[in-house]
């Protein structure tokens, strides 16, 4: 039996996310942690407790080691100059979701990637949730029929010392647009195919910041199906995937909940609880359904990234969720903020490599 090579991987930023991927590099047997990267004093107890080297920049880390992959955990401004210096060192690198602030930027940075042959991974971990694999696989294999029509919610509310530990989100760029839609459009995107045209509408009445809190949207899919999702960080509801799909702990979960519904000609599928309904035969509002619950195994989404990871770097899979697949979701995100300015329809500029709908990822991921 071979033994496959294990992954040594630093960890630029040691924040709440950053400290998710350092546990899961521990627990996964196949990798092993080479080093944190931040500046910040705290960072050092992260390191400490893992017994590994810190460094301040990841100039520093690369003029003393190189590693076999890096997770890009660092504040979203840094993601593009981080990338750029892991690509310079010909190493690849995991980002953390958006992928850029901007799409030009993000652009920058996956052109680079593909110039230098360097293996770039969006950390967009729903993708390798087991729920939207299932679904994918449905909708993909025709279960529905032709989609028609998409229902999505995430609806909750974040407390009030969320903002005051961190003033800036109460200010325009803090709000659930450019925080928690990133989310939502990839996961739609994942489903359903690509996202090109939106329309919005947004509203600060709820907690009265500079920046919104309640967003309504109606987008428009490349094979014809029509959208709707409401978006709010005030909303006392249990619509959310954090809320609903139970692969979080640290929220508080109903099972018997959906914030997706994607809707068919012959039939219809709730996420996250996979309520799967079809008609056998004639499909007519005078027929019965056929009503079923998809069998789901569940798995940790993020540590199923990771396995993927490590499988990318040794050369094992290509990446699940590339670099322009998360740059097109970031434009889906850009969109949807421009509509809610301008009250207009807004195109989404197309992807260079647009996702097919229904992919299912590679059993070899699924470690």
């Amino acid at each position: 039996m071979t033994t496959r090579r294990c992954v040594r991987i630093a960890v630029a930023g040691s924040g709440l996310i950053g400290q998710e991927h350092v546990r899961r590099i521990a627990e996964n047997p196949e990798t092993e942690l080479s080093a944190i990267v931040d500046p910040a004093p705290a960072a050092r107890d992260v390191a400490d407790r893992h017994g590994v080297p810190l460094f301040g920049s990841l100039a520093e880390l690369f003029a003393a080691q190189r590693p076999d992959g890096v997770i890009l955990a660092s504040p979203n401004r840094f993601h593009v100059s981080g990338g750029l210096e892991c690509i310079a060192a010909g190493v690849p690198l995991l980002v953390e979701k958006p992928i850029a602030e901007t799409a030009d930027d993000g652009e920058r940075l996956v052109a680079a990637a593909e110039a230098a042959g360097i293996p770039l991974l969006v950390g967009h971990h729903r993708r390798h949730s087991p729920l939207l694999a299932e679904a994918r696989r449905i909708i993909g294999e025709g279960g529905l029929g032709a989609v028609v029509a998409v229902v999505g919610t995430a609806l909750f509310r974040k407390p009030d010392d969320y903002f005051d530990a961190g003033p800036w989100r109460k200010q325009p760029g803090g709000g659930p647009i450019l925080i928690n839609l990133i989310h939502e459009a990839d996961g739609l995107r994942a489903l359903c195919g690509e996202i090109v045209k939106v329309q919005a509408t947004a509203s600060n009445t709820a907690r009265g910041f500079e920046v919104e809190d309640t967003v309504a949207m109606t987008l428009t899919f490349a094979n014809g199906a029509l959208g709707t999702f409401m978006l709010s960080d005030a909303a006392a509801a249990v619509a959310s995937w954090e809320q609903t799909s139970r692969e979080n702990p640290a929220y508080s979960n109903a099972d018997d909940q959906d914030c997706y519904l994607i809707a068919g000609t012959r039939g219809s599928l709730g996420i996250p609880t996979m309520r799967l309904r079809t008609y056998s035969g004639s499909a007519s509002w005078w027929e019965p359904f056929e009503s079923r619950v998809a069998a789901v195994e569940r798995h940790d989404p993020l540590a199923a990234q990771l396995a993927h990871f490590a499988a990318v770097v040794r050369g094992e899979a290509e990446p699940l969720v590339t670099g322009r697949d998360g740059l097109q979701s970031l434009r889906v995100v850009q969109a949807v903020l421009e509509a809610a300015r301008t009250g207009g329809v807004v195109d989404v500029a197309p992807s260079v490599q647009p996702v097919p709908p229904a992919r299912t990822p590679a059993a070899s991921t699924q470690n």
